[in-house]
C-alpha cells in the first residue's frame, strides 16, 4: 500500500487481470488538452494542483467538487493519449476500493433490517460455515466487524505470489480477461497464515470484502451487485455506476486507463489497460463510477441518508492508525494538516485508474479525484485535497 492522505488502498492493485492488447505512447510523449481553469475561481489552488499531477506523469486528472450545491469541474491532462482528447466531467472510471464504502453500508443496512436476521457482531462461519478454516485461520473467531474494519488478520490475497506472477508485469497482457471466483480469491489468502489473531491488530486486506461480499449473497439470496443497485445506486439516481461482474468495458463515456503493469521503472512501457475481467477485484473493488455518482453517495452517507443512527454510529466510528488517521467500517478518516480540517472518504487504486474522494463530516463539501494512470506520487493528490479544503 502506499501512503496517502486517506491512505490508498492497494486495491486490486494488480487485481483486476486485464489489459488492451495494444501499447499506448510514452506519456512523454501524449498530447496534452488544456486544463480548465476560470481566472477567479475559489478552486484555482485545486486546479494548479491537478496541472501538477499531470505534470508529474499521469496522462490525465479530473476533478469533481460540490460544496453546499455549488458544483466544479476540474481537469488538466488527457483522456486519450492517441487522439488527444480531454477528460470531460461525465467520464466514467474504476473506482477500485472506493467499492468498499458501498459494500459495508449494504452490511449495515442488512444489519439495521429484523428480518435479515444480521448483526455486525456475527461470526463469519455463521454465515459461510466451514468456509475459513486452516493454516490458523478460523471464521468462528472473525466477525463481520471486523471484515468491513480489517482487523480480521486474513492476509490478502493480492499479495500471494502466485497472484502477483499471472496479474502484474508482462503476464498480465496474457490473463487479462481470465477473471476469478470469489472462493478462488479466498482460497488464495487461506493459503497463508493470518498476520494476527483477529481484533489484535489492522491491516488492510481486500479478502475481507470478498468475503462481506458472499456474506450479503448468502444473507439475501441475491448477489452483491444486485444489493448495491437496489439499495443505493437507484435510490440516489447514480446513473454513471455501475457493477460490472465480468463484463470486461468500461461504458461511456470514459477515457482511456493506463498502466505500466507495476513495473518499479519510469521509463516502462505503458499500455492501455481500459478492458480487463474486474471479477478479480470482485466486492473488494470492481465498481465503475463518475465523479458526480461519487461525490453524492459519499454525501449522502455523511449526512445519514442511507443508514439509521445506529450503523451510522458503527460506520463512523474509527480504528486510530495514527497521524490523525482512521478507518471506520469501509470509510476512512483523515486529519489535514495544513488546517486541521477532518475529512472522510475512500481512495481506490485498480489497473489504470486511481480514485480518492474526501469530504466533511458534514458532507457539505467532497470532492472526487481520478487519474487515469496507476502510478504518480502521491504527494501530489495529497495536495490536491488539501489545496481544496484548506486553500
Amino acid at each position: 500500500m502506499t501512503t496517502h492522505a486517506l491512505p490508498r488502498t492497494l486495491i486490486a492493485v494488480a487485481l483486476a487481470g486485464a489489459v488492451a492488447a495494444t501499447a499506448a505512447a510514452p506519456v512523454s510523449a501524449a498530447p496534452r488538452a488544456a486544463s480548465h481553469r476560470s481566472t477567479h475561481s475559489p478552486h484555482s489552488a485545486t486546479q494548479d494542483a491537478l496541472d501538477a499531477i499531470t505534470r508529474g506523469g499521469t496522462p490525465g486528472v479530473l476533478a469533481g467538487t460540490d460544496r453546499a450545491g455549488e458544483v466544479w469541474h476540474g481537469t488538466s491532462g488527457v483522456a486519450d493519449l492517441r487522439t488527444g482528447r480531454p477528460r470531460l466531467p461525465r467520464d466514467r472510471f474504476r473506482i477500485g476500493s472506493l467499492t468498499k464504502p458501498f459494500i459495508a453500508t449494504v452490511v449495515l443496512r442488512l444489519a439495521a433490517e429484523p428480518g435479515s436476521g444480521l448483526s455486525i457482531d456475527d461470526t463469519v462461519d455463521e454465515w459461510l460455515p466451514g468456509l475459513v478454516r486452516g493454516n490458523g485461520n478460523d471464521g468462528r473467531r472473525i466477525t463481520l466487524r471486523r471484515l468491513l474494519q480489517h482487523t480480521s488478520g486474513l492476509y490478502d490475497y493480492i499479495d500471494d505470489d502466485g497472484f502477483r506472477a499471472k496479474f502484474t508485469g508482462p503476464a498480465f497482457l496474457s490473463h487479462r480477461y481470465d477473471g476469478a471466483t470469489p472462493e478462488e480469491l479466498v482460497r488464495t489468502a487461506l493459503a497463508h497464515k493470518p498476520l494476527f489473531g483477529p481484533g489484535d491488530g489492522w491491516s488492510y486486506s481486500n479478502t475481507n470484502y470478498i468475503l462481506a461480499g458472499m456474506v450479503i449473497e448468502k444473507a439475501t439470496g441475491n448477489s452483491y451487485a444486485s444489493e448495491v443497485e437496489r439499495r443505493i445506486i437507484r435510490p440516489l439516481g447514480l446513473r454513471g455506476t455501475t457493477v460490472p461482474g465480468t463484463s470486461s468495458s468500461v461504458p461511456g463515456p470514459h477515457g482511456r486507463h493506463y498502466s505500466r503493469l507495476y513495473v518499479d521503472d519510469p521509463a516502462a512501457r505503458v499500455h492501455d489497460v481500459t478492458d480487463f475481467d474486474p471479477s478479480v477485484s470482485g466486492a473488494s473493488g470492481e465498481m465503475i463510477s463518475t465523479t458526480r455518482d461519487l461525490n453524492i453517495f459519499v454525501r449522502a452517507l455523511l449526512r445519514g441518508e442511507l443508514l439509521p443512527p445506529a450503523q451510522q454510529r458503527e460506520m463512523f466510528t474509527g480504528h486510530d492508525l495514527g497521524n490523525g488517521r482512521s478507518y471506520g467500517l469501509g470509510i476512512r478518516s483523515q486529519t489535514l494538516k495544513a488546517c486541521g480540517v477532518k475529512v472522510w472518504g475512500h481512495s481506490g487504486e485498480i489497473p489504470g485508474s486511481l480514485t480518492r474522494t474526501a469530504a466533511t463530516a458534514d458532507g457539505e463539501h467532497v470532492i472526487t479525484i481520478n487519474r487515469n494512470s496507476d502510478w504518480g506520487d502521491p504527494a501530489l493528490e495529497q495536495a490536491a485535497v488539501e489545496a481544496e479544503f484548506c486553500g
